[in-house]
């Protein structure tokens, strides 16, 4: 039996904190962890820079709202859910991811939690538990599954390098030159026939 674990930016929907800081303009948002790997780190200076602008949960949401999936990516989950299971795997938060799960026909998803004040401010994340992707990942072969990971990202590495079968997809030139041994799809045509392999 085999189980399917993607992250979500950037394989599945567009990027949402490039999407909020090109939608405000403020270029310091658009680091992710395709630049910066630790994921505290970034985290810390996303919460100080909307802090610093005085920018809510809602300013997020209305970003969100205007978002699709990447093109492919509603065919690819439909595809994939038809075949065998599929897992997203996310650092994204649940309140960012509703509404573009909802357009991917809601695949289940592991992330995390935001902690926002009555007046809608976000003070804090809530990791569901620390490097959760490879966890999950391990849990899933711990019960007898046949596991294959994907992701664009740094913070996907451990998920990959754990799985039975792995793949980057559309990840930077530098991660591409850092990791040669890891397969890369650069659409998700690609990436199905990587796993029609194991099917």
């Amino acid at each position: 039996m085999q189980i399917i674990c993607l992250d979500l930016e950037g394989v599945l929907i567009p990027e949402i904190w490039i999407a909020f800081a090109e939608k405000t303009g403020i270029e310091a948002l658009k680091r992710t962890t395709r630049d910066e790997p630790d994921y505290d780190t970034l985290m810390r200076y996303r919460l100080d820079i909307l802090n610093e602008h005085q920018l809510k949960l809602k300013d997020i949401e209305a970003v969100i709202g205007t978002l699709d999936p990447l093109p492919g990516a509603v065919e690819f989950v439909e595809w994939v859910s038809s075949q065998t299971r599929l897992v997203i795997l996310s650092d994204t938060f649940t309140q960012f991811a509703g509404p573009l799960m909802a357009k991917l026909g809601h695949p289940t998803l592991f992330c995390h939690e935001l902690a926002v004040s009555d007046s809608g401010q976000i003070t804090d994340y809530c990791l569901r538990m620390k490097d959760h992707k490879r966890k999950a990942v391990e849990a899933f072969k711990s019960l007898n599954f046949e596991t294959f990971a994907a992701g664009d990202s740094y913070n996907d590495l451990s998920m990959i390098e754990c799985a039975d079968h792995k793949a980057l997809f559309c990840p930077p030139e530098r991660l591409i030159k850092e990791r040669p041994d890891l397969s890369v799809a650069s659409n998700h045509l690609e990436l199905r026939a990587f796993i029609e392999k194991i099917l």
